[in-house]
C-alpha cells in the first residue's frame, strides 16, 4: 500500500511562562523529532498516557497548530509548505473528529448549517444534491435526517458525536483525525461509536489517525501502533506484535494496568514509578529513565532512539533490543 501521511522528525517546542524560565527551563517540547508513516486505507493508532502529545502530533499533521521543525508529507508534498490554495484543498481532504462534540458544535447553527460550511466552502453540490448527500449521512451514522433542522442542545453526547462524524464525512475526505472521539461520552454508549467508526472507515476506506489513552480501544480500532511518552515515540509495530511482544518497559506497563477479568487477581508490583512530571528527565539520556523498572546506569547518560527490532517493529530502549 502507499503511504498517505508521513510525519519526518515533527517537532513542536512551546514558550514556557516567564516562572518557569527563572527556573531555567528554555522551551516545553510537546513533541519532539515524531516520525510515521500511516498507509492509505489504514487506522493508525497512537497511544500514551495525558500530556504525551499525542494530540499536539494530530493537530500538526492537520495544521491547526503549526510546527517548530520537521516535515507532514500528503502524498509526498509537505503539507508544511502550503500556501493558501494548496492548504484549502488540503483541509478538504484532511478532517477531523474532536474530543468533545458539545464544544466542536456551534450551538447557533442548525445541524444543516454547521454540515453545509464545508459545501458552501467548495461551491460543491446543488441544493438538492447536498440534502440528498446529508440524509444518506445521518441515516448511516444513525439518526433521522429530520433532525437536520434541531440545534445542538436537543441532542445527547453520543448523537451530537454522530453528527461530528457525519460533519467529518461530509466533503468525503481521505484522511480523518479521530482525536479521543469516545472520551467525553459514556460508557455504554463509547463502543457503539467505535465500531460505527471503524464500519465507516471500511466502507469509506479513509486514512485515519487514531488518537487515545486507552490500549483496548486502540486495540479495537487500529492496524498499527505508536506509543508515546514525554512528546516522543518509544515504540512503533503492527497492533498484533505489539500486543504479542511488547519490548518498552513502558508499552508492558501499560498493558499490565489495562482492567481485565480474572478469576484468580493476580498480585502485581509496582508498575511505573512516580508520575510524568515528577522530577525532569536526564539532559542526555532516556526519557523514561526516572520511571523505568528496568533501568541501568548506561540509560541516564544514552540518548535513545527508535531501533529496528524485527517484524517491522522499532523500539527506543537499548534494554529491549539486547
Amino acid at each position: 500500500m502507499a503511504t498517505l501521511i508521513e510525519t519526518i522528525d515533527l517537532t513542536k517546542h512551546y514558550r514556557p511562562s516567564q516562572i518557569w524560565i527563572l527556573s531555567g527551563l528554555k522551551s516545553v517540547k510537546a513533541v519532539e523529532k515524531v516520525s510515521l508513516k500511516i498507509e492509505e486505507g489504514q487506522v493508525y493508532g497512537l497511544v500514551g498516557e495525558s500530556g504525551c502529545g499525542k494530540t499536539t502530533v494530530g493537530r500538526l499533521i492537520l495544521r491547526l497548530v503549526e510546527a517548530t521543525g520537521g516535515k507532514v508529507l500528503f502524498e509526498g508534498k509537505n503539507v508544511l509548505e502550503f500556501k493558501s490554495a494548496g492548504m484549502k484543498e488540503y483541509r478538504r481532504n484532511a478532517q477531523i473528529v474532536f474530543q468533545n462534540p458539545f464544544s466542536s458544535m456551534n450551538p447557533r447553527r442548525s445541524i444543516l448549517d454547521s454540515l453545509s460550511v464545508g459545501f458552501d466552502n467548495y461551491s460543491m453540490g446543488t441544493a438538492k444534491e447536498r440534502k440528498e448527500w446529508l440524509d444518506k449521512l445521518m441515516l448511516r451514522v444513525g439518526l433521522e435526517p429530520a433532525f437536520l433542522s434541531r440545534y445542538p442542545h436537543q441532542f445527547s453526547g453520543g448523537q451530537l458525536q454522530r453528527i461530528v462524524v457525519a460533519r467529518a464525512l461530509s466533503l468525503k475526505p481521505r484522511f480523518i483525525v479521530a482525536d479521543e472521539p469516545v472520551s467525553a461520552l459514556d460508557v455504554s454508549i463509547q463502543a457503539q461509536i467505535l465500531n460505527l467508526m471503524r464500519e465507516l472507515q471500511q466502507e469509506y476506506r479513509f486514512t485515519m489517525l487514531f488518537i487515545s489513552h486507552d490500549l483496548r480501544v486502540i486495540r479495537h480500532m487500529s492496524d498499527s501502533i505508536g506509543v508515546m511518552y514525554m512528546g516522543s515515540l518509544v515504540e512503533k509495530a503492527s497492533k498484533e506484535e505489539l500486543f504479542r511482544h511488547p519490548l518498552h518497559p513502558y508499552t508492558q506497563a501499560l498493558l499490565e494496568a489495562a482492567p481485565r477479568i480474572e478469576l484468580k487477581p493476580q498480585v502485581k508490583g509496582e508498575l511505573i514509578q512516580g508520575e510524568v512530571w515528577d522530577s525532569a528527565p536526564p539532559e542526555h539520556g532516556c526519557i523514561f529513565y526516572n520511571r523505568c523498572r528496568m533501568r541501568v546506569d548506561a540509560c541516564k547518560t544514552t540518548p535513545q532512539s527508535l531501533k529496528e527490532a524485527g517484524n517491522d517493529h522499532q523500539v527506543a530502549c537499548m534494554r529491549a533490543v539486547l
